[in-house]
């Protein structure tokens, strides 16, 4: 009997901490992604009361009946973090890369359950640029800007050629790609990716299968050369015409002046020697 009321004390005193245990679930962190300047929901629905925390903050959002609007209790927060109407999911708009974290979602609304979220913030990759062709070894360099787990792959049609990547944020990854004559024909790309996007340019084709630049190069070099020569020609015949037109205009000045000259000394004569006639008339 003594044994009987032992059990069943221990019975009741330990149903309290057993039913808590039950009411209380949690599940494992979710890894999630989110993308600079774009919203993120964490997808747990609230129905009545739920809170969110972050890191090590208290509850930065709380939701309870008749709660709705702006809920932020965080100022860095503030008019980013809202409970949306339709979804009942708490979302963060405008995301920043330092809003990356630990994120749990408390909700209360039946039983007590926790479910965090590891959220992780990337920008938008940026396109590579491709230097121009080399066209004496038919190559070209294409790089992109290093950002977190960014990634720069080659590919030759869907096959793999290359791929780098680099920790070292400071550093831009870049590739060289060198085109054998008989690959001359196939597609090339360079592709910069990260969790969240990719971007992909076409590698240009700047030789021709005998290592000569493409015919479309050849032909517009050609024609630039022509026209060129051309345009020095005209300008030469110009300047040409130019110094005729003043030398001819020069050598008609000086010649209008040597016979006026003359016409004046001429003139000057005439006088002298009717004024020689006229003393000699008057002795």
């Amino acid at each position: 009997c003594a044994t009987a009321v032992i059990v069943l004390i221990l019975s009741l005193s330990l149903s309290p901490v057993l039913c808590a245990s039950q009411q209380t679930v949690q599940s494992e962190t979710q890894q999630v992604k989110g993308i600079v300047g774009q919203s993120f929901s964490f997808q747990e629905r609230v129905i009545k009361i739920a809170n969110l925390h972050y890191g090590d903050l208290d509850s930065i959002a709380n939701v309870y009946p008749g709660k709705e609007g702006n809920i932020a209790l965080e100022k860095r927060f503030e008019n980013r973090l809202r409970l949306n109407n339709v979804t009942r999911y708490f979302t963060l708009s405008d995301l920043q890369i330092d809003d990356a974290g630990v994120y749990t979602v408390e909700n209360t609304d039946e039983e007590k359950k926790t479910t965090k979220f590891e959220l992780t913030v990337y920008n938008v990759v940026s396109k590579p640029p491709v230097t121009e062709c080399d066209r004496s070894s038919c190559s070209v360099v294409c790089s992109v800007d290093n950002e977190k787990e960014v990634t720069l792959t080659l590919y030759r049609g869907e096959e793999i050629l290359n791929q780098t990547s680099s920790p070292d944020l400071t550093t831009d990854p870049s590739l060289h790609l060198e085109v054998e004559g008989k690959n001359y024909n196939s597609t090339y790309s360079c592709v910069a990716s990260n969790p969240v996007s990719n971007e992909t340019v076409l590698v240009p084709k700047c030789c021709s299968e005998d290592g000569h630049p493409n015919d479309a190069d050849s032909e517009g070099m050609t024609l630039g050369m022509v026209i060129a020569v051309i345009c020095v020609l005209v300008a030469s015949g110009l300047v040409g015409l130019a110094i005729y037109l003043r030398k001819r205009g020069n050598e008609h000045s000086q010649g209008r002046r040597s016979e006026q000259i003359y016409r004046n000394w001429s003139h000057t004569e005439q006088i002298y020697q009717n004024w020689s006639r006229v003393e000699t008339t008057l002795t």
